[in-house]
């Protein structure tokens, strides 16, 4: 095949060519972009962060793969009700001390976040880099707190938390001790 410019139809010597067109860059690199700089610009804005940028890149990551891990476990029993919405929004903002708006943007980017991850490893593996084994058993009883948020413990609900739990590497026991001293409130 011979390639020549667009806007010649034919070649010198007058026959017809295949012309071929370089596409321009496909949607998703221009939706990723925008999205990153629009998670950049939030937390450029609103949260206060060291000066060290590899640090505030690690607490944004941790902070949304965070609210991410708590809204998988409010969907886990496929049933979504107020009270576990409430019991998200009052965890992450208390956790991470942002206000309301704040907390609505971190929500909503840990939403999109989710539907274009394909699991937990993305949000399990930053956990298990940036979290101390104290804030991952931490992590483990916020998601205890949405589970029986609803006063119902459903059991795609408990094995989403055990699951998650074995993901960051929560002892067992540790695990038990979290849910009886959630269950116990």
């Amino acid at each position: 095949m011979k390639l020549v410019d667009a806007r010649d139809s034919k070649s010198r010597e007058g026959n017809l060519v295949s012309v071929r067109f370089r596409p321009p860059a496909p949607f998703f690199v221009y939706t990723a972009f925008l999205m990153i700089n629009a998670i950049k610009q939030f937390f450029e804005k609103n949260i206060q962060t060291s000066s060290d940028p590899a640090d505030r890149i690690s607490e944004h990551s941790l902070q949304l793969a965070t609210a991410a891990l708590m809204i998988e476990m409010m969907r886990a029993d496929a049933e979504i009700s107020k009270d576990e919405k409430n019991s998200i929004t009052r965890t992450i903002k208390l956790k991470f001390g942002l206000s309301e708006d704040e907390t609505e943007t971190i929500l909503r980017l840990a939403e999109d976040e989710i539907s274009r991850s394909t699991g937990y490893f993305e949000f399990t593996s930053l956990i298990n880099k940036g979290y101390t084994y104290e804030q991952k058993l931490k992590v483990v009883e916020h998601l205890w707190e949405i589970a029986y948020s609803d006063s119902s413990l459903d059991k795609y609900e408990e094995h989403m938390v055990r699951k998650i739990a074995d993901l960051i590497h929560v002892s067992h026991k540790d695990f038990i001790d979290a849910k009886l001293r959630v269950r116990n409130i």
